[in-house]
């Protein structure tokens, strides 16, 4: 859902950037490679050892790559399938690195198995999620349906979350590290009802385009 408002926005936002590492000879596809490598680096250095404020700064950073690469490869005219594919798939990693951490730091010093367990979950149902799409739109299906909790809601919910977490060593009051777990707990359950909104709509559809295929068929 952010996806749909909040991409047009940063788009504008973040176009003169674009338009000026243009001009200085950076690639789509370095910006593609660098802000993945800054999204786990900052997910896998900090967020394991408990530094959730400075993780969350360091990949928020690199994060909005994803929006950058895309608008410098318009403005250059050079959009491929090629592009298109690396973007997708290193979102993916940056997305495993992020609740990858998190489960580390459940794991380790965080001490907290069900905690780990969550993130663990988190970091699975966030790909099984964007593979439904992806499977869906391959096999010709538009799959036209806003989720409840796509990946843009799930990066805001969790490093907004890990962030405000992070304050604690600050001096902000403890209660602000509860926010974390209530994100992994809302990000996971709201992961499993996308999942089941997508398979519902691809049913649909694929039920819908056979059903048009075998009426086209019976009039040839």
């Amino acid at each position: 859902m952010l996806n749909k408002y909040a991409r047009a926005f940063f788009t504008r936002v973040l176009t003169p950037f674009a338009a000026f590492l243009l001009r200085r000879g950076v690639s789509p596809d370095a910006v593609t490679l660098i802000g993945t490598a800054g999204v786990a680096a900052g997910a896998l250095v900090f967020f394991p050892r408990g530094e959730f404020f400075w993780g969350t700064i360091t990949i928020t950073l690199f994060v909005f790559s994803d929006l950058v690469d895309g608008n410098m490869a318009r403005q250059a005219g050079v959009s491929s399938r090629w592009g298109a594919f690396l973007d997708s798939t290193l979102d993916r990693v940056a997305d495993a690195a992020i609740f990858g951490g998190l489960a580390l730091w459940y794991a380790g010093s965080g001490n907290d198995n069900a905690l780990c367990a969550v993130a663990i979950f988190c970091l699975a149902s966030g790909q099984v999620v964007s593979y439904t799409k992806a499977r869906g739109e391959s096999i010709g299906l538009p799959v036209a349906v806003n989720g409840l909790i796509e990946r843009a809601e799930r990066l805001v919910i969790s490093l907004v979350a890990a962030g405000l977490s992070g304050l604690t060593t600050f001096g902000v009051p403890s209660w602000t590290g509860v926010l974390l777990p209530i994100a992994l707990w809302i990000v996971a359950a709201g992961s499993v009802v996308t999942l089941i909104q997508r398979v519902v709509t691809v049913r649909r559809e694929a039920a819908e385009a056979d059903a048009a295929a075998a009426a086209e068929g019976g009039t040839a």
